[in-house]
């Protein structure tokens, strides 16, 4: 009868703190996070191709700007 009555508290305290531990949540959490990572990965990959692209058109103007000037001053 001791054992059984042990037993069911031990059973039920298992349960208890199973419940609270939140593992559940925490993995919901962790997806979330790395779902959320992801994103900002992708979105900085493009904010780096964008960045990337608007350079060499500065590199270029500023290639162009430096031949009129160098035109203008030869005359």
């Amino acid at each position: 009868m001791t054992k059984s009555i042990a037993l069911s508290l031990v059973l039920a305290a298992s349960l208890g703190l199973a419940a609270c531990s939140g593992g559940a949540e925490n993995a919901a959490n962790n997806a979330a996070n790395a779902a959320e990572n992801a994103s900002n990965a992708a979105d900085n990959a493009m904010n780096a191709a964008l960045n990337a692209a608007d350079n060499a058109s500065n590199a270029a103007s500023n290639v162009a700007n430096a031949a009129g000037n160098a035109a203008a001053n030869a005359m």
